[in-house]
């Protein structure tokens, strides 16, 4: 379904009610998930014995494709943060709700695919890679739509991008401000300001 190797599929139910009696989420939590997830299933595992091409990692030793039946189309990314804290293993989230699908990811914060309609030629997921850490890392950015720059770990680029975000948000927010204020000196006091956090982009 997903144009990965047929060795890797597999079709395990995972029950909610296991999944309760194993995580320590409080009742609220419980409730949000049961209200927006009808059922899981383990669907796919990646892994040298699945796809002999493809060696161990250093940290990576396999991964796992999650199939999540959503009862609605805008459900709570924390539903999915939740789980994804809740499982120690690197897992891909096959989103589904009624014939439209979506990939996520979490390492460090969560990742999201748009949603798009599943075609019998639908193929989602491209194993990049000599290894499973270069394999997860790739599935990561290609999930996010970012690259990982030379010399980052992929973790590492992820705090990059976010700091880097961040810094944009202050420098658009500070420009809105230098556009109103009539005050010439505070005017050039955030002027000054503003040069200060682009040389730091």
């Amino acid at each position: 379904m997903l144009g990965l190797p047929p060795t890797t599929k597999v079709k395990r139910p995972l029950p909610k009610a296991q999944l309760f009696k194993r995580f320590d989420w409080t009742p609220s939590q419980r409730d949000r998930f049961d209200g927006e997830v009808s059922r899981l299933d383990f669907v796919n595992w990646i892994a040298p014995r699945t796809v002999p091409a493809i060696a161990e990692g250093n940290e990576v030793k396999e991964i796992f494709v999650i199939e999540v039946a959503l009862k609605l189309r805008d459900f709570d990314q924390n539903s999915i943060v939740l789980l994804a804290k809740s499982i120690p293993q690197r897992v891909i989230y096959l989103l589904r709700f009624e014939d439209e699908i979506r990939l996520a990811v979490y390492h460090t914060k969560l990742f999201m695919t748009d949603w798009q309609f599943l075609t019998p030629n639908s193929s989602l997921l491209i194993l990049q890679g000599l290894n499973l850490d270069a394999v997860w890392e790739n599935i990561v950015s290609s999930i996010g739509q970012f690259t990982v720059e030379e010399g980052n770990s992929l973790s590492e680029q992820i705090k990059d991008d976010e700091e880097r975000a961040k810094l944009e948000r202050q420098i658009a927010a500070l420009e809105r401000q230098i556009n109103t204020t009539k005050q010439p000196r505070r005017k050039r006091e955030l002027f000054i300001e503003l040069q200060k956090l682009k040389s730091r982009l």
